[in-house]
């Protein structure tokens, strides 16, 4: 007779909570960010974790005392995991990364159920958010179905991202986001840009910076009145989030001024895009449903270390680009770009006005 095979027994290992788990959840919940909405700033950065490691999924999650939440979540069907459960969990023991290539292989994880079910976790990579002295309230993680080898280029690439989550997470409580439109405002985007940059310039990929200036934009304050400037700045910015990719970083750097950087980008590469931007323009004026018209001028460069330590310095070269495309435009119809505002909503509004 065949001796009876002794089932496995199968041990689901939660993770153990740090030594400062009191002070950790302090900061978590002073952050107030638990149970918010999704927000474009956070999930613009799990998308390019997407769109750089072609993984499924990408996470921002917050360890709460029973509970992960996932302030950003692509590719995963669910807000909150039991923290029993949870690789994140385990990641905020650590200063660095924490990197399953095979979860099968690993007794911490091989009986999971988040492994041997739904969703079915093999691979798992995660940066720890820090706050700070050691408080580690979460991590950006990424995550596959199939085991995988990091080499040290990607860590190195998941470090930039993570840190760029624990700069929104400082920047929550720095205000650097616009609030007419929702964009990061200068701060933010020079904050976040400044690292993307990094990050391309270690992993050898281009980068291009747009900068864009609305058209004659006084004229519609000055012709339909304050309020209705700012709807058209904040429809700027809804035509800007409706035209690029996820990953593209957009802010509002003041007034009618907004940036683009488009990153593993080339300068020629950007042409489709800025033209796309252009002809959402040309549609939405052409449909007739506004007092005012919106168009226009970029200038756009490409990102090259030698020239530019940093983003200010990228940012003035595309400003003066701008500058320059704009006068030759006006220069090329005679002054004769069209103005901000419709003629019919000019005439009712200011009679007095002198046509343009």
């Amino acid at each position: 007779m065949r001796p009876k095979l002794r089932a496995r027994q199968v041990i689901v290992q939660p993770p153990p909570k740090p030594s400062n788990e009191a002070e950790r959840l302090a900061a978590l919940h002073a952050q107030c960010i638990l149970d918010t909405p999704p927000e474009e700033r956070f999930d613009r950065i799990t998308r390019l974790a997407i769109r750089l490691f072609r993984v499924p999924i990408a996470l921002v999650s917050l360890v709460d005392a029973e509970r992960q939440w996932f302030k950003s979540c692509v590719g995963l069907g669910v807000r909150e995991t039991p923290r029993e459960l949870s690789f994140c969990g385990h990641a905020i023991l650590q200063a660095d990364l924490m990197v399953v290539e095979d979860a099968l292989r690993d007794e911490r994880f091989r009986d999971n159920p988040l492994v041997v079910g739904t969703p079915a976790i093999r691979f798992y990579a995660g940066h720890p958010i820090s706050m700070g002295d050691g408080v580690r309230v979460g991590t950006l993680c990424i995550i596959d179905r199939e085991p995988r080898v990091v080499s040290s280029e990607d860590r190195e690439l998941l470090r930039d991202l993570g840190r760029m989550i624990e700069e929104q997470l400082t920047a929550m409580r720095l205000a650097t986001v616009d609030e007419l439109t929702g964009l990061s405002n200068r701060r933010g985007f020079l904050t976040i840009a400044n690292h993307a940059l990094a990050m391309c310039q270690r992993s050898a990929q281009p980068a291009t910076l747009a900068y864009l200036d609305l058209d004659r934009f006084k004229e519609i304050n000055d012709s339909l009145g304050h309020a209705t400037g700012d709807e058209a700045l904040r429809e700027f910015a809804d035509i800007l989030l409706d035209t690029y990719r996820g990953s593209d970083i957009l802010g509002r750097l003041g007034g009618d001024e907004f940036c683009v950087c488009f990153l593993g980008t080339s300068l020629a590469e950007t042409e489709r895009p800025i033209q796309r931007l252009q002809e959402a323009l040309h549609r939405r004026n052409e449909s007739g449903a506004f007092p005012y018209r919106l168009h226009c001028s970029a200038g756009t460069v490409a990102y090259d270390p030698s020239r530019h330590p940093g983003i200010t310095d990228l940012l003035a070269e595309a400003d003066a680009r701008m500058y320059a495309h704009k006068r030759g435009r006006r220069a090329a119809a005679g002054d004769g770009i069209e103005s901000g505002v419709d003629a019919g909503s000019e005439r009712r509004r200011r009679p007095e006005l002198a046509p343009v």
